[in-house]
This record gives C-alpha cells, sequence and structure tokens, in this order.
C-alpha cells in the first residue's frame, strides 16, 4: 500500500500527455476492422532462445499461455493458468504455495522457474496480475540457464511500460466472498514520451471452501505492488528498472489423508491443521535492464534481479499412523520457523545477425550470475494429541526468536553460453549451442559442460518440422561420497544429468491464426546414487552414479482461431514415466504422473460485444504413494463462462461471468496420501473489469 502515493503522482504526472493525444484523436478517425477480443494465438517466445526468434524457427515444444486466457478464467495464482498446458500437472498445495511436474518432472523451486529471462526463486505462490504471458519451455533447458530439471522451465512475463495512456479497474467477487481489487496503469509521465511506467496494485482477501475442526474457513490476505519505468537514454539506449512487493498470508492447510483405496479419509472439507497455523510471507523484487542497439544487427542487454523472500510459519503440523480411521485421535507437533531467501542473478546477453558465405547467422553470446542465500531459525513445542470432534488445544507460546542458533547456506553460479542459429535456405536451419557452468559452494563445487543442437525443415513457410537433442544438469550438493562403511567413499559426485531427444511438428492454418503443433519425446535422467550391500571385510555397501529415470510421450496442441467467432486452447499428453534404476523406486511410476492428460479451453464469439467459454480438464489416474499401491482416480473438470462488454464512451466496462467445476465433480489434485489437495467444489465468480 505504501506504492499508492507513488501510481498518484505518476498519474497526474501523465495527465498533460493524455490531454495531448485526446486532442490528436479528434483529427484522425481511424476503423479496425475484426473481433474485438484478443486472440489465443502467440507468434514468439523471449525466454525459449532468449531472441526474438518466432515458435516455427525454434526447435523445441513451447506454449505460450496469455493473458487473454487467464483473465476470461479470472485467474489469481500461476496453478490456474497452468492449468491450460496439459504437459503441467500440479503437486501438493501445501505450505500456501503451488508445485508443479513439467512432462511428469518436478520443478524445483531454485531452477524451475524464470521471470523475463532471470532464474525466479518460486517457494511460494506466485502471483500473475503483473504477467502478459506465461511460457512454458519443454525439455532440458541448461544452455541458457544452467542448472534446471528434465522436464523443462516455466517463464513469467511482466507487463511493461507503454507511452499511450492505460487505466484499468477490476473487482470480482465469488459466492464464498472471496474478493479481489486491481489497477493497472500505464503510459507517459513526459511529453516526448522517453520516461513510461507501468505499475499494478492488488488487494485479495480469499474464503476458502474447507475448514478447520472449530468450523472456522481458511482465509488467505494478499497485497501485491509492483511498478517498473522505462527510460530512453538515447535512441539506441533504452534503461527499463521495476520494483515488487507482495504480502501474503494464510492460514494452512497441509491437505487430506488417504485410505488405500485412495478415498478421503473423512469429509472432504475437513482441515487437520489447527485454525491458529499460518504462513506468512513478504516478497521483494528489484532490478534493472539496460538495452543497447550497438548497430542496426548487433544488440547488449545487461540485466540485473534481486529477489527477497522472508517467510514465517507457524505449524500445528499434524501426523496420523498409516492405518488411520476418521475419528480416532491424531498428534500435533507444533513449531515456528522464520526462513530468509535472497536470490541474486545478473545476465550479459551480446546478439547480433551475420552473413558468413551463403548462411545467415543469429548469434547470442552471455554469461550469467546466481547467487543464493539461506537461512533459518526454528523452535519446537511439545507433542499434543487431539481427537476429532473436541475443541482444539490453544497455540504454543513458542517464538522462532528463541532459536540462538542460525542455519545458513550459500552457493554462487557462473556461466558462459553461446547459440547460434544458422539459416541455409528457405527450407533448413541448424541450431547449436553450448554452455560452461561453474558452482561453488562448500563442499560442493562442481563445474559442467551443457550441449544442445537441433534441425529444422519447413516444407513451407507456414509449417516446421524439427528434431533436437538437448542436456540438463542439476548440480550435486556436495562434492564427494562421505560414508566411511562405503567401498567408494571419497568418490568425486557429478551433476545429476538429463537428456531428451524430441521430433516435432508445428503449422499454421486459418491464414496464419491457427497454431497446431505435436511432439514426440524421450527424456533419460541418470546420476542419482544407487547403494547396494556388498560381502566384504571391511566395508558394508557400494554406492555409484547409476541410476536411472526415464520419461517418454507425445504431446499435441492447438491454439488460435478456428474461426472468425470460434477460439480454442487445447492440448493433450500421453506420458510414459518409469524409474528403470533406483534404490527405492525401480520399476516404479513418479508420482502425480497420469498417463493421459488434456485441456481444452475454447471461446463463441455471438457478437463482437458477447460471448461464452467452454472448456474440460481431464487428469488421468495417478499414484499418491511411492510403492504404487494408492491410486487418485481420473477426473474430468468442466468450467464454463461469459463476458458482456458495454461501451462506456470511450471507454470499456466488461462484465464476466466465471464458473469453476460446473457440474460439482469431486476429485483429488496433486499431493500424495498425507498431503492430497483435494479438489475444489463449483465455484462461481463475477468481475467487472473497467478500461479507459
Amino acid at each position: 500500500m505504501k506504492l499508492i502515493p507513488l501510481f498518484i503522482s505518476l498519474t497526474l504526472a501523465g495527465m498533460p500527455v493524455f490531454a495531448n493525444e485526446d486532442a490528436l484523436a479528434k483529427t484522425e478517425e481511424i476503423t479496425v476492422y475484426g473481433t474485438y477480443f484478443n486472440d489465443y494465438k502467440v507468434d514468439s517466445a523471449s525466454g525459449a532462445m532468449r531472441s526474438d526468434v518466432s515458435l516455427l524457427e525454434t526447435a523445441q515444444s513451447v506454449t505460450v499461455i496469455p493473458d487473454t486466457v487467464v483473465n476470461e478464467q479470472i485467474g489469481s495464482t500461476l496453478g490456474e493458468a497452468l492449468i491450460n498446458d496439459a504437459s503441467i500437472g500440479t503437486g501438493t498445495k501445501r505450505w500456501s504455495r503451488e508445485v508443479f511436474n513439467l512432462r511428469g518432472f518436478p520443478l524445483s523451486s531454485d531452477s524451475g522457474y524464470l521471470r523475463d529471462g532471470h532464474q525466479h526463486w518460486s517457494h511460494y505462490q506466485q502471483p500473475i496480475e503483473t504477467l502478459e504471458a506465461i511460457e512454458v519451455i519443454k525439455g532440458p533447458s541448461s544452455l541458457l540457464y544452467g542448472q534446471s530439471g528434465p522436464g523443462g522451465l516455466v517463464n513469467m512475463i511482466t507487463k511493461k511500460p507503454t507511452a499511450a495512456r492505460q487505466l484499468e479497474l477490476a473487482a470480482y467477487v465469488d459466492h464464498l466472498g472471496s474478493r479481489r481489487f486491481l489497477l493497472d496503469a500505464g503510459g507517459a509521465i513526459t511529453k516526448d514520451r522517453d520516461l513510461r511506467y507501468r505499475g499494478v496494485l492488488v488487494k485479495q482477501d480469499v474464503i476458502f471452501q474447507r475448514r478447520y475442526q472449530n468450523g472456522k474457513p481458511r482465509e488467505r490476505d494478499r497485497i501485491l505492488g509492483s511498478i517498473a519505468l522505462d527510460y530512453d537514454l538515447a535512441e539506441n539506449a533504452l534503461l527499463r528498472v521495476h520494483y515488487d512487493r507482495t504480502e501474503d498470508k494464510a492460514g494452512l492447510d497441509s491437505g487430506a489423508w488417504l485410505d488405500s483405496r485412495g478415498k478421503v479419509i473423512g469429509r472432504n472439507n475437513q482441515i487437520r491443521d489447527m485454525s491458529w497455523a499460518f504462513i506468512d510471507n513478504t516478497m521483494q523484487n528489484y532490478g534493472a535492464r539496460l538495452e543497447l542497439g550497438l548497430s542496426q544487427d548487433w544488440d547488449l542487454t545487461l540485466g540485473y534481479n534481486k529477489q527477497e523472500h522472508d517467510r514465517q510459519r507457524f505449524e500445528s503440523f499434524p501426523t496420523g499412523p498409516a492405518n488411520y480411521q476418521a475419528g480416532q485421535t491424531y498428534f500435533s507437533r507444533p513449531f515456528d520457523r522464520k526462513d530468509d531467501w535472497q536470490f541474486t542473478t545478473a545476465f550479459a546477453d551480446l546478439k547480433g545477425e551475420f552473413r558468413l558465405a551463403s548462411t545467415k547467422h543469429n548469434l547470442l553470446v552471455g554469461v550469467n550470475y546466481l547467487g543464493y542465500y539461506y537461512s533459518q531459525l526454528r523452535t519446537r513445542a511439545a507433542r499434543a494429541a487431539y481427537t476429532p470432534g473436541r475443541p482444539e488445544f490453544p497455540r504454543p507460546a513458542i517464538s522462532y526468536k528463541q532459536d540462538t542458533t542460525l542455519y545458513e547456506s550459500k552457493f554462487n553460479f557462473y556461466g558462459l553460453y553461446a547459440q547460434d542459429l544458422i539459416t541455409f535456405n528457405e527450407q533448413w536451419q541448424l541450431s547449436l549451442g553450448g554452455r560452461y557452468d561453474k558452482q561453488n559452494s562448500t563442499g560442493a563445487d562442481s563445474e559442467s559442460l551443457t550441449p544442445k543442437a537441433g534441425l529444422l525443415f519447413h516444407p513451407n513457410q507456414n509449417s516446421t518440422i524439427y528434431f533436437s537433442f538437448a542436456e540438463g544438469f542439476e548440480p550435486a550438493r556436495s562434492s564427494n561420497l562421505n560414508d566411511p562403511n562405503d567401498i567408494n567413499n571419497g568418490m568425486k559426485l557429478d551433476a545429476v544429468t538429463a537428456r531428451q531427444l524430441e521430433l516435432g511438428a508445428k503449422w499454421q492454418l486459418a491464414d496464419e491464426r491457427l497454431l497446431l503443433s505435436a511432439a514426440l519425446f524421450n527424456i533419460s535422467k541418470t546420476g542419482t546414487l544407487i547403494k547396494e550391500n556388498i560381502t566384504h571385510p571391511v566395508f558394508q555397501t557400494r554406492t555409484t552414479q547409476s541410476g536411472e529415470q526415464r520419461h517418454r510421450g507425445l504431446e499435441i496442441a492447438a491454439q488460435g482461431a478456428v474461426t472468425g467467432k470460434l477460439f480454442v486452447f487445447a492440448s493433450a499428453m500421453y506420458l510414459d514415466a518409469v524409474y528403470k534404476k533406483d534404490q527405492r523406486y525401480q520399476g516404479k511410476r513418479p508420482l502425480d504422473t497420469p498417463e493421459l492428460s488434456a485441456s481444452l479451453w475454447s471461446r463463441y464469439e455471438f457478437t463482437d460485444r458477447f460471448s461464452v467459454n467452454a472448456g474440460v480438464f481431464y487428469e488421468g489416474a495417478r499414484f499418491a504413494d511411492a510403492a504404487n499401491t494408492i491410486v487418485k482416480p481420473g477426473y474430468a473438470r468442466v468450467d464454463a463462462g461469459a463476458n458482456y462488454l458495454i461501451k462506456v464512451r470511450d471507454s470499456d466496462l466488461n462484465l464476466r461471468l466465471y464458473v469453476q467445476n460446473l457440474f460439482d465433480t469431486d476429485y483429488l489434485g496433486g499431493g500424495n496420501s498425507r498431503y492430497a489437495t483435494v479438489g475444489d467444489e463449483i465455484n462461481v465468480r463475477l468481475e467487472a473489469r473497467f478500461s479507459f
């Protein structure tokens, strides 16, 4: 809320410019023919190649979710947006955050997310009101970003300052009493428009459907403020600075407990945590970006971002026996914990185009840095027993401040990378790249080399067939094996690596308004530790880095306009995932990885002012335990909505209805048998969005 005076100042500063715009508008009349609504199709993804390269020239499967889709679904969290890509699976929502799988592999908080090309710490529920698009970059992506999981990355693209005046006010409410208020403003501050701004303010109060033992509903209170400024230092030099702050406090819901049949033990809406348990997050991001045009063909971009995440987690931490029955006594192990994460990133990219003999080259050379710091304080209370139906026991009188020992962890990453997109002719292109990484961390120094290559064939200007090879790595947390009882004690530990082969195709149809894509992929993750018992006079075990996990599958997708009135955003994935060789899970399928998943969101425009939406999101049966004995059944959730546009002079008023889980389907989301997310019942949202 401290940003409100800044918003008012910027808006007032821009008023003279707005007046000049209105005067110019009166001297000229422009008629635009076409649909009022934005399209679902996006032609490029900045994160996939770290440059302005079209999706047809990208030898990789990429899905771009525009804010058009997010707004139609009145979404406010990253998970509500990513449900539109079938290759993304959801995990537990414990600790008031969202966990995801991509192509069946978990997205790590420290290496699975980007924001505007910066590695982004994501150990909290990411807000999306500041985003204009979300890119899902599939497959190992270490070439351009360093450490990353085998499944890929999620890149969040923020809204940018605008030269034209923009002011949007929105408010929504649902049938439970949740509400959100949003202000999105942008425009020029100076008369010659060399200084521009964009800012977003959000106030949200959420009332959840699940309730605590005392009957109180779980609630969430969130405040978000962000500001970005663009300044033209010269005709070929742009400086952007940004700052955002989120304060997010919510009651805790660790999820449902499942029985051996995959059914919820007790009531679906029952929370086993105590009502006084909470999590309080404060996140800040600030940084700068400098774009320099060195010549007509060469650009230099420098970027810096500092991310600070301060969290207090006061847990009741409910636990019960494996054979727990509804109504039985269970135990609570309360603790108070304070976490501090600091994530510092920087990069320098040199990009250019040149010709060599008869070939055209699009070259990228860059370096990047990632600095990670973490500290923790924690104090525990005595274990307490609780029987459902009785009054909950009071909050223990403990505080993390009572901890006199501070746990700390830190590491630094440095990377050097190069990538070249070589165009031989109109039909053939070759993408080549390599990266060198170095990690500095006490007891865990390491180095890695990462290659990537792709061959593209264009039968015509609207289609591409490609084949690509990519590698990724996740660094070892220690340099050497430390186990005196192991015959390989002292063995140097290498990074866990992933290799992917992908064959794909992309087509543009319907006057280039519809994009179809398909991809076959095979990902192998190797290098996890395997420990075997041996017969030896001195040693008891032998540890090797011979573990292997394999995921292979097929993805298909369609984005854009089928006709002038019908739009679709659809995808489906078949996934065969197995631990080929593993200490504990060999031959098993990973948690929360269905064989088949699919999503479809559509819009039909009856007139240029009235449209309806319909969608179905399907997830097949999944295992809820590592032993593959507990199965969560598959489900299909149907959502629907409608939008009506009212013209108010020169402004627009959009009235929107969104119904989530239209047929009130019972289903389970992500999470294992002790932290399973229970899908929400029918939820009705109404929003009014005023733009002028």
